[in-house]
């Protein structure tokens, strides 16, 4: 009996702990055609007040800079580099010893793919990602994605 009260003392205070983790960011994903087998895939990420997330421009031992990985798919060719569309802030940060390049409420994520036939595909990857506010910092996140891509829309 009391390994049971235990265990189930144990997995309420363990339950509670993660409803209080944070979670500052929120993403949403679309694709965005733009001309006959071209399109734009947005990875919008919107901030809870006063928190930011890193550039993809980080240099050295500082805090982790945001990055992209695509899966391999046959039928999307990527086109260039992940663009970074905000309100870019520049700041010596004195924790880290160094300057950063970071957006705070929203930064647009958009990479040009090329549909390689005419017929839906999903893109997947992942981002991999770090926020901070101004008395904390959250560690290196990764978070999947999938985004529809469909040529009749």
């Amino acid at each position: 009996m009391k390994k049971t009260i235990l265990f189930f003392f144990a997995s309420f205070i363990f339950a509670g702990s993660f409803a209080q983790m944070e979670n500052p960011v929120k993403w949403t994903y679309t694709a965005k055609k733009i001309k006959g087998d071209v399109y734009e895939l947005h990875m919008t990420a919107v901030l809870e007040p006063k928190w930011h997330i890193y550039s993809q421009d980080i240099k050295g031992d500082g805090p982790v800079p945001t990055s992209f990985t695509f899966d391999k798919n046959p039928l999307i060719k990527t086109d260039g580099k992940v663009v970074e569309l905000g309100k870019l802030e520049k700041e010596y940060d004195k924790n880290f010893g160094m300057n950063l390049k970071f957006y705070g409420n929203k930064v647009d994520f958009v990479q040009k793919v090329k549909l390689k036939s005419a017929v839906n595909t999903i893109a997947k990857g992942k981002i991999t990602y770090m926020v901070c506010n101004d008395k904390k910092c959250l560690p290196p996140k990764d978070v999947p994605f999938a985004i529809k891509i469909d040529p009749k829309s």
